[in-house]
């Protein structure tokens, strides 16, 4: 059957849990469907259709992890702004260059509050509704008020990206109408940036691509026009056909699979962008396709890999912000292919709590600090849950 470009029945229940209001994108005509081929049909066989399971972590122990991640989010929250505190910067091949050190960061705030909502902490319910009420005015204090960009301190547009998100997923619940009028002016600065490639990069109105940037304006949209902002269809088909060129699409290729970080012949690929990939074809409303079967392949193939030179009690950079999508991938995966969910959720269930120091934090040793990786891994944990709508099924 064709690709489908719309969204499916379980975020209209994700939507009437919070109370968000949803629309959809519709099919093209014009989509790629996917391939009949021996390639897809080997593609679909190498995944996993049952056999032996590893076991999975005790679900208490799932609970307490969580527990300990938010105590620890709540206590490192500044009282004075309501923000997290971070170190703003940008990774330059593996490692990550410092701008400003220890500032109120946009991204990494959005980041911790999408980890409380992740859990049913609401502005105005919870346990941690004071925490999410002081978080959300800190981002909203951060959306320029003519331009409609979010950032603080030389955040770029991975922050922006975070906070509209997470501002499009707080209106869904709360209706506000200050918020709305903010969400709209930073989809909007989203929308005039993108470039001729269908993609963005680092800052405003750059004429280079890069596949990381990409998902991130893609979820954060997508997640908007959920709720009925205005979003051109047209933006999301672009983001969608840049996707696409950016995948290795050669099965005699090693990279077969991969997604790459540029729109260039020899662009590298990695685990995390092959995860960006994948995340932004489901979140463009693609949920069968060939380039997602070959690249959840390349994500099963690479994951421990990924743990071993970047897991750990270290917590790279590139180990958070590859899983902050594998997650999704795997999950929304797993609505066909159960064993696929099961696969990932077996390994990181087991996996994050047996990284997490005693009091509460995730270890991020290259990039923003530990708020960014606890926060990560509390949205990992807490996938199960659906409570958001861009993190439901």
């Amino acid at each position: 059957m064709p690709s489908k470009r719309f969204f499916n029945v379980g975020w209209v229940a994700a939507a009437f849990l919070l109370g968000a209001s949803g629309l959809a994108f519709t099919y093209r005509a014009t989509d790629v469907a996917p391939s009949t081929s021996s390639n897809t049909a080997n593609a679909h066989s190498a995944l996993p259709t049952s056999g032996p399971r590893t076991k999975t972590a005790d679900p208490e122990r799932v609970r307490r992890a969580v527990d300990k991640g938010l105590t620890w989010l709540r206590r490192a929250q500044d009282k004075t702004t309501g923000a997290w505190v971070e170190n703003i910067g940008y990774k330059l091949n593996s490692e990550f260059v410092v701008t400003e050190a220890s500032k109120p960061h946009v991204g990494v705030t959005s980041l911790a509050l999408m980890a409380f909502l992740s859990g049913g902490h609401l502005p105005g319910r919870g346990q941690y509704a004071d925490v999410v009420e002081r978080g959300i005015d800190f981002v909203l204090s951060s959306v320029d008020a003519e331009t409609g960009y979010i950032s603080r301190d030389g955040t770029r547009m991975y922050s922006h990206a975070f906070a509209t998100l997470l501002l499009a997923e707080v209106y869904g619940m709360t209706h506000r109408e200050d918020l709305k009028e903010k969400l709209q002016r930073a989809v909007d600065v989203t929308v005039k940036s993108q470039n001729s490639h269908g993609s963005w990069r680092y800052l405003l109105y750059s004429s280079e691509s890069d596949m990381s940037i990409t998902v991130c304006q893609i979820m954060a949209l997508r997640a908007a026009r959920n709720k009925g902002i205005r979003v051109p269809k047209t933006v999301i088909d672009r983001a969608y056909d840049y996707v696409v060129r950016s995948a290795y699409k050669n099965p005699a290729s090693p990279e077969y699979g991969g997604f790459k970080y540029q729109e260039k012949d020899r662009s590298r690929t990695s685990f995390a962008l092959t995860s960006a990939g994948v995340a932004t074809l489901y979140h463009s409303g693609v949920y069968e396709h060939q380039l997602i079967q070959a690249g959840l392949q390349y994500l099963r193939n690479e994951i421990a890999e990924v743990s071993r030179h970047y897991g750990g009690r270290q917590g790279h950079y590139f180990y958070w912000y590859g899983h902050y999508y594998a997650c999704q991938v795997f999950f929304m995966a797993g609505n066909d292919n159960a064993d696929l969910w099961q696969f990932y959720w077996d390994r990181m269930s087991r996996e994050l709590p047996d990284n997490q120091e005693a009091d509460g934090s995730w270890n991020n040793l290259v990039g923003p600090g530990p708020a960014f990786s606890t926060a990560v891994a509390s949205i990992i944990l807490q996938i199960p849950n659906q409570y958001l709508p861009i993190l439901h099924r």
